[in-house]
């Protein structure tokens, strides 16, 4: 590690390489909760239901804080368990501490991914995601964001670039939401505030269709006005206090003085980057991939035999 990386992180304005090194791994596979889905999900994505939830207890009234940071741990542990949470855990017979190890053993896969604070945190979360979780109402807007694609990667005067399946704003929002408070440590942020900023940034594309930076500059002039309108109205949907809070945050898109928006500046362009090396990884796969680096026919009582039968029918 550099002398300059191993400097107080987040102060005077300076970037930390060697944190965010360790944590991009860690954020790429928390980012590939977008693309998964489980039976009875009505096709929405892991990321998504996630954000929907927080949006609910954050509307219940439940502390930012301890909302970012259960958000978090419950990332993480799905970065190696998908779909396999807390309550399908219980619902699959094991008892809550049995349920919670597994969530820990997941969590430990990366303790070396964040700093020692937040690794704290996230293990003392594990606890709280072994039982379903209280359904509560959703503000509208969140359900809509979940809805609108994002527009990809756009450049003014050019065609956009297309990737199928786009993700959706609840999606990226949750990303940018929980990759945040990862970073909240390195950045001497609160996790709390990165967390309700990264879920709350897009807020005016409940209603603005997304075209990109290359519609942006088409709307010129009125993209400010149209930006604040629109955030106001999805502001009416929460609750006054919540509103509150979450306004005076959105103020911090517009610079990095602040030491959580330089946290959710950081989670929001890796969460950018990231999704479209997903896309370029993702159209450059090849069965060899899956079968010598990640152990398709992985060992296991009858591999021998499933090996001779690959073999015997050519398959390549």
């Amino acid at each position: 590690m550099t002398q300059a990386a191993a400097r107080p992180a987040g102060r005077d304005g300076e970037v930390p390489g060697g944190p965010l090194r360790a944590a991009v791994p860690l954020l790429r596979e928390i980012g590939d909760l977008k693309r998964v889905r489980t039976a009875g999900s009505g096709g929405v994505s892991m990321a998504e239901r996630a954000f929907c939830r927080s949006w609910a207890e954050l509307v219940r009234g439940g502390a930012p804080d301890r909302i970012a940071v259960r958000a978090c741990a419950a990332a993480v542990a799905g970065a190696r368990l998908a779909g396999i949470d807390g309550p399908v855990l219980r619902r699959c017979g094991l008892a809550a501490d049995e349920a919670v190890a597994v969530l820990e053993r997941s969590v430990a896969q990366h303790a070396d991914r964040v700093g020692p604070v937040t690794a704290g945190l996230l293990r003392g979360a594990l606890p709280d995601l072994v039982e379903d979780p209280d359904e509560g109402p959703v503000p509208g807007f969140a359900a809509v964001l979940c809805a609108q694609p994002r527009a990809g990667a756009t450049c003014p005067g050019r065609p956009r670039l297309m990737v199928e399946p786009p993700e959706s704003h609840g999606d990226h929002c949750w990303a940018v939401a929980v990759y945040g408070v990862l970073l909240a440590e390195t950045f001497d942020a609160a996790p709390g505030d990165v967390f309700l900023l990264g879920l709350s940034h897009h807020l005016h594309n409940a209603v603005l269709p997304d075209a990109g930076f290359a519609g942006e500059e088409l709307l010129g002039g009125h993209l400010s006005a149209v930006r604040a309108r629109l955030t106001r109205q999805a502001l009416a949907d929460l609750p006054p206090a919540l509103a509150a809070c979450v306004e005076p945050l959105l103020a911090l898109r517009e610079g990095v003085d602040a030491p959580a928006a330089r946290a959710f500046h950081a989670a929001d362009v890796l969460d950018r980057v990231l999704q479209v090396r997903h896309h370029a990884r993702a159209a450059a796969f090849t069965a060899e991939q899956a079968l010598e680096e990640l152990d398709l026919v992985h060992p296991c009582a009858v591999s021998g035999f499933h090996r001779a039968v690959l073999d015997a029918a050519e398959t390549g």
